[in-house]
């Protein structure tokens, strides 16, 4: 009896989903739980597994296409009518038996799948040296350096990269006439991201307010503390920690910054989910820390490194981007020096961050070289004043250069 493969139930808000890839075709064997297609939303990408080993019979709709929940992807037929196809999955080799034994997220295991690899070749740089899909496409591109680079990629940044090794390896006749271009249709994350920046810009009255902040002060707790720290909570000191702890402090003083505007109501949020901007291999990515208020370093930490983990492997939950009363962006880990962060909605305040660099300060009458970084606070006027939104900055910057009573529970 065959088995039809569904659309799952999509996350609230979401009504359809785009097919982005199939991962088997018509006629090839799939183990139980192995997935078969990916469904890309506005924010994440959903697998869907196959419920049954057995041969995939019929494939009802391809890449691109949009689909709602419930409906019918494919037709699985089930081991028991497909004995003959499974004979050559019963004695596994020894790399899929190193597949099998090593603990990996179902993107990472796609990959290795995919592109017939080894786990024990690729050395993890995850948690307990776990294996993230980063490890893996950097393990795949360094392997193929040396093979000719065939320009049939969906990324743009993909598509440059092979065309520009293609052009190294051509003629100078024939590269100097060599101009491709290729059209790609927007992925929905993309799409979605263009949209709300084009609505925060739109609809809301946006203006950014500045300030310095000397990072002396948090630079040696960090040094003081970063070994114990780290051997005590199993997680490394970052400075993310101490800007959501001295957000969370300046929040506290100045409520609008952490309120939203609905229509003409304005919501006063009386809890602090923090979202932090992450680089995800689909794009930027806003996973939310749900009461951070309540969470002391360690905590912060540890949600931030799992998110950083689930977005680098395309892990992330629907759960884990909604919500979020505040949002902070660090664009200094790319080299940015300054920038105005854009508003994530219905939020009407962000923090951005930026490179630490040595500067020269005035203390105490002399001029001394000190590591400073420059704080941007972009805000909605229709809902936060000025002042409120210059008084906050200047108390995340009090509670950083006197750290002292951001407790770092060690």
């Amino acid at each position: 009896m065959s088995i039809e493969i569904l659309v799952p139930s999509l996350p609230e808000s979401v009504s359809d989903a785009t097919l982005a890839t199939w991962h088997k075709q018509a006629g090839e064997f799939i183990n139980k739980d192995e997935n078969l297609v990916d469904l890309e939303t506005d924010k994440i990408v959903l697998e869907v597994p196959a419920p049954e080993s057995g041969i995939l019979s019929k494939i009802l709709h391809q890449d691109g296409t949009t689909v709602s929940a419930g409906e019918v992807l494919a037709i699985l037929a089930p081991q028991d009518s497909a004995e003959t196809a499974s004979q050559t999955n019963d004695n596994p080799t020894d790399k899929q038996a190193n597949i099998d034994d090593t603990p990996l997220s179902p993107a990472v295991r796609r990959l290795i799948q995919e592109n017939d690899l080894d786990p024990q070749d690729i050395l993890g740089s995850g948690k307990k040296g776990r294996l993230t899909k980063g490890d893996v496409l950097d393990y795949i591109q360094n392997s193929q350096k040396t093979e000719t680079p065939v320009v049939k990629e969906s990324n743009p940044v993909a598509i440059l990269t092979k065309v520009e090794k293609i052009i190294a390896t051509d003629s100078p006749a024939t590269s100097t006439s060599f101009r491709p271009e290729q059209r790609v249709p927007m992925t929905r994350l993309r799409a979605r991201v263009a949209e709300r920046l084009l609505q925060a810009q739109q609809n809301a009255a946006m203006l950014t307010t500045f300030n310095e902040v000397n990072m002396q002060s948090v630079m040696n707790l960090r040094n003081d503390y970063k070994d114990r720290f780290q051997q005590k909570h199993e997680v490394k000191l970052g400075f993310m920690s101490f800007f959501v702890k001295a957000s969370i402090e300046a929040l506290k003083k100045y409520p609008a910054i952490n309120a939203s505007i609905d229509d003409n109501d304005i919501i006063y949020h009386g809890y602090y989910d923090v979202g932090i901007a992450v680089s995800s291999p689909r794009g930027l990515v806003v996973p939310v820390i749900k009461d951070a208020d309540q969470l002391d370093f360690a905590g912060i930490e540890k949600s931030i490194f799992d998110y950083g983990s689930k977005a680098k492997e395309g892990s992330l939950s629907y759960d884990d981007l909604t919500g979020g009363t505040f949002t902070i962006t660090n664009g200094g880990i790319f080299g940015s020096m300054l920038s105005t962060p854009i508003l994530n909605p219905p939020q009407c305040a962000i923090l951005g961050m930026h490179a630490i660099k040595e500067r020269p300060v005035v203390e105490n009458g002399e001029i001394v070289i000190r590591p400073v970084m420059y704080l941007a606070l972009s805000y909605d006027h229709r809902l936060v004043d000025g002042k409120e939104a210059v008084q906050f900055l200047i108390t995340v910057k009090e509670c950083l250069e006197s750290p002292a009573h951001l407790l770092l529970n060690i």
